[in-house]
């Protein structure tokens, strides 16, 4: 027997103190209204397009460009350079509904957290402070023919010449490449070891030497523009350096502390339009004199996609909140951005399986949901990229004597 005991009025106090650094996924106010403008903004402006861009590659110009209008754009930039200075968990709220209507629209949306994070005053006031003036687009040129998932296989090299920068090199896969009005291009700047190798730039759209190639027709998500680039002696004045030379690698790697828990909110609204496809459909179609909803065999597979959607949430939201707290979450990022991203691909395959013939054919919405789903689990890591961060993190604090899984946020 504990020789001690804690008053009750001593543990009430402890929970007050202690209540709002603790993870919690209750909306204020002022998030509620923000899901409510972005859950109307997809029922009005994106769920009666989505089929159209998905069948015709179109770009969605015309919706971006309300979604600027409505400020549901650029969120995250601070308020000091004309944004709304959010959180990572309020883009979330926002990245979950509008892929609720498209994952391809909601990709389109994104790609400027590189110079929010590593850019200086002067970077930031120029490329981010005309984002909120129009509605312009940017694109994150990591990815190279063959460097994916390995980041330290880049290619594309900068040398400097006075007092600017001579880059070269290709870049593959690159969302938004056909309208970016600037790029953030990973290069080799030396042949150091890969996390001093790397230099970062801000490279503006029209620069000379800069080649954008046909638009890559994909399996899904192809409202999304995505491209390769090519880069022939582009020249870079020093000002568009982001951060020191060497701290590419470090700050393209952190940019995915903040962007993995975005695409995990993506994977999210799909796994529930999912879930939502099916459940109206099961309450609408009948077999052997009942409601498929009535059949087990529905009902357990809807149940197995909400716990999904559920569990998932928690997890992609926990990672963005800890973001929010200025705490490392790459860790929970690659938690988040993994489960969600296959519990997406489940919760899309059993939702075409409830809709049965009816869900292979493209009148109906699932179809789509099931294409889209599956490059959740291939950009901003794969999901064996993410079990290597995970598992290597797992390790490494379990040996410190201080595992990762017992901390309690």
């Amino acid at each position: 027997m504990f020789a001690i005991k804690c008053s009750p009025s001593l543990l009430r106090k402890a929970t007050l103190a202690n209540c709002k650094r603790f993870f919690s996924l209750e909306l204020s106010s002022d998030q509620k209204q923000l899901k409510d403008l972005s859950e109307k903004f997809t029922l009005q402006e994106i769920i009666p397009k989505a089929a159209h861009h998905d069948r015709t590659g179109e770009y969605p110009t015309e919706i971006l460009k309300k979604l600027h209008e409505v400020g549901l754009m650029n969120l995250h930039i601070p308020e000091k350079y004309g944004g709304a200075g959010m959180g990572v968990f309020d883009c979330a709220i926002v990245s979950e509904e509008l892929s609720y209507g498209c994952s391809g629209i909601q990709t389109a949306a994104e790609a400027n957290a590189p110079v929010i994070i590593a850019g200086n005053d002067a970077q930031k006031k120029k490329y981010l402070g005309r984002m909120v003036e129009e509605p312009l687009m940017c694109a994150y040129g990591v990815t190279e023919p063959v460097a994916g998932s390995d980041v330290a296989g880049i290619q594309t090299k900068a040398v400097k010449k006075g007092d600017s920068w001579v880059l070269s090199g290709q870049k593959m896969w690159i969302t938004n490449s056909g309208h970016a009005n600037w790029f953030f291009v990973l290069a080799k700047t030396s042949n150091d070891k890969p996390g001093k190798a790397f230099t970062g730039f801000i490279v503006d759209g029209n620069s000379p030497g800069i080649t954008v190639g046909k638009k890559e027709i994909n399996m899904g998500q192809r409202a999304s523009d995505t491209r390769g680039v090519s880069f022939e002696d582009v020249v870079v004045p020093d000002e568009n350096r982001l951060g020191q030379v060497g701290e590419g690698f470090k700050i393209a790697m952190g940019a995915f502390d903040v962007t993995r828990p975005l695409v995990g909110a993506g994977a999210l609204g799909l796994a529930r339009r999912a879930l939502d496809e099916a459940t109206k459909y099961s309450l609408e179609r009948k077999t052997m004199g009942k409601h498929i909803a009535d059949h087990q065999a529905i009902s357990f597979m809807l149940a197995d996609m909400a716990i999904g959607y559920e569990a998932a949430k928690g997890l992609v939201y926990k990672s963005a909140w800890l973001r929010d707290q200025n705490q490392r979450n790459t860790y929970w990022a690659s938690i988040g951005k993994a489960f969600a991203s296959e519990v997406a691909n489940k919760n899309a395959a059993d939702a075409v399986q409830i809709f049965g013939g009816n869900g292979f054919n493209s009148e109906y919405p699932v179809e789509k949901l099931m294409r889209d789903a599956k490059i959740f689990m291939i950009y901003e890591g794969t999901s064996q990229i993410q079990r290597s961060i995970i598992s290597k993190l797992l390790i490494d604090s379990s040996k410190s004597g201080d595992p990762l899984y017992n901390k309690v946020f």
